[in-house]
């Protein structure tokens, strides 16, 4: 089955996310989870989305995907292209068809994400006689060449074993080859390396790498680590309290940061070049709550540059240079000590 015919062909972008704004209702209020979000991604584009924990970056990626909880979740405002078409005015049988097909995710945890009373041969097969209406025999052969693909050794005879039979790092290689068994467009990474040790994590970077070279597909990787974005991506959207507070090429954003919260994120990296038994830097403070965003900048009790505007009202996002922008009245007093 074949999803929405893409009708629009001038459409500049492969997926264009406008004035994404997500609340979850909970009993303290109304979280602000995601706030006013607008990027693009292009063919064969990687962007890195970084951010701490709870700065909407894996919400974001579920509504995208249209795997929002709802309720408690809901999409107060905000349209979400994909090639033209508006995933979030799409029906439920219409997203089916999109998903797994043209759009497809990486989970944090395969273990929860992976059927644990499936065999992994049959989640692989399924996927692919429901997207592109494969018979068992086709499905088999191409599943078997997935799981290769991505490195499982002994391919065929790992198709009737289970996911508890699988390592971490497996599980998650078996996850890739999912989501990869339809040839996507767009494939979302929601932190896939989170839960391996750092050999495991560094194989998994290189064969998404590899696999979006030779599958020509564009990619958006979730994650808090900045090393792994910074090798594996072209541009980068800092996230802090559910609003993007920075976006720009690699190179803008490691070399000239302009944001205090992206500016800490750089700062707290640990490097070979800094004096030995020197403490890391560390950002003061502790994210807002989000059920009480007030209407300034959520970040100005953590900030070292805070003036009485930043207090009354939250920055636009202002263009600094091509391609770089940042969220912040004092952006010009920000940047890297030499």
């Amino acid at each position: 089955m074949k999803g929405p015919e893409i009708k629009n062909k001038q459409t500049l972008h492969l997926l264009e996310v406008r004035n994404l704004s997500i609340r979850f209702d909970v009993d303290d209020g109304i979280v602000h989870a995601v706030n006013n979000v607008s990027y693009t991604l292009d063919d064969g584009e990687t962007l890195g989305v970084v951010g701490e924990s709870g700065c909407g970056k894996s919400v974001h990626a579920l509504s995208i995907m249209r795997l929002l909880p709802i309720p408690p979740g809901r999409v107060e405002n905000g349209e979400i292209f994909l090639e033209g078409v508006d995933l979030l005015k799409l029906s439920k049988e219409e997203m089916r068809r999109v998903r797994g097909a043209q759009i497809a995710m990486i989970f944090q945890d395969p273990m929860t994400s992976l059927n644990p009373v499936l065999k992994i041969g049959y989640q692989l097969t399924e996927m692919m006689k429901l997207h592109l209406g494969m018979n068992e025999q086709a499905a088999q052969k191409r599943a078997i060449e997935l799981l290769s693909m991505v490195g499982i050794p002994a391919a065929k005879s790992r198709m009737d074993d289970y996911p508890h039979n699988f390592s971490g790092g497996m599980r998650q290689r078996a996850m890739i080859a999912m989501a990869l068994s339809c040839k996507p467009k767009v494939l979302i990474a929601d932190e896939p390396t989170t839960a391996l040790d750092v050999t495991i994590q560094s194989q998994l970077v290189d064969l998404v790498k590899e696999l979006q070279k030779e599958l020509d597909m564009a990619v958006i990787w979730i994650t808090h680590d900045l090393g792994v974005v910074a090798g594996l991506t072209q541009r980068v959207n800092v996230m802090y309290a559910g609003y993007i507070v920075e976006t720009g090429s690699v190179r803008d954003i490691y070399k000239n940061p302009h944001h205090p919260y992206t500016l800490g994120l750089l700062n707290s990296l640990p490097r070979l070049d800094k004096s030995p038994g020197k403490r890391l830097f560390s950002i003061k403070g502790e994210p807002p709550e989000l059920t009480n965003l007030a209407s300034g900048c959520p970040f100005i009790e953590r900030c070292n540059y805070v003036i009485d505007r930043c207090r009354r009202k939250m920055p636009q996002a202002i263009r600094i240079e091509t391609g770089h922008f940042v969220a912040c009245w004092e952006w010009e007093k920000v940047e890297i000590k030499k």
